[in-house]
């Protein structure tokens, strides 16, 4: 006769029911859409700070006197906004990450102070790494190419502003 599996973690707080959670929520749903759905998520983000940065970039340098640094403070506004966007969408992906990695599970059966571990089955695990391989790992990735892309491009920005 076989025996019946019990989990003793919470639903809420098994890495799996994260992982669904966190990819069902709007901002992070983004980073699983397709590439023009994900580069419209950013631009959401980069254009509101970019009408913020263009008054304080104005104030600094006039647009008719100095247009190259103009431009170059309003983006680089916009693009500090989009890299804590980029930054916090990393971050929860990671979070879920390691947790679906992690041959164990912390858990909180009422609240901080009486925490548990559970060691996950080997089926768990293996679920839990396919998960990682072929969900997980795309949105790290693309994260990570586009906090480099942002780099490139302040980077490039700073070369300009100096050379100029």
């Amino acid at each position: 006769m076989k025996r019946a599996f019990v989990c003793p973690v919470p639903e809420e707080q098994q890495p799996l029911n994260e992982y669904q959670e966190l990819n069902e929520s709007g901002f992070f749903q983004s980073c699983s859409a397709p590439l023009g759905q994900y580069f419209k998520t950013l631009a959401w983000v980069a254009f509101p700070s970019l009408a913020i940065a263009l008054p304080v970039s104005a104030a600094s340098f006039s647009p008719e006197k100095y247009p190259l640094e103009f431009v170059l403070a309003s983006l680089a506004g916009a693009v500090v906004s989009l890299t804590f966007a980029v930054v916090r969408l990393y971050l929860g992906w990671d979070y879920i990450r390691n947790r679906l990695e992690s041959p164990t599970v912390f858990y909180e059966e009422s609240g901080w102070y009486d925490g548990q571990t559970w060691t996950k089955t080997p089926e768990i695990r293996a679920r839990d790494r396919l998960v990682v391989e072929y969900q997980i790992q795309p949105i790290v990735r693309r994260l990570k190419r586009t906090f480099l892309g942002i780099t490139l491009s302040f980077v490039l920005g700073t070369i300009v502003w100096v050379a100029f």
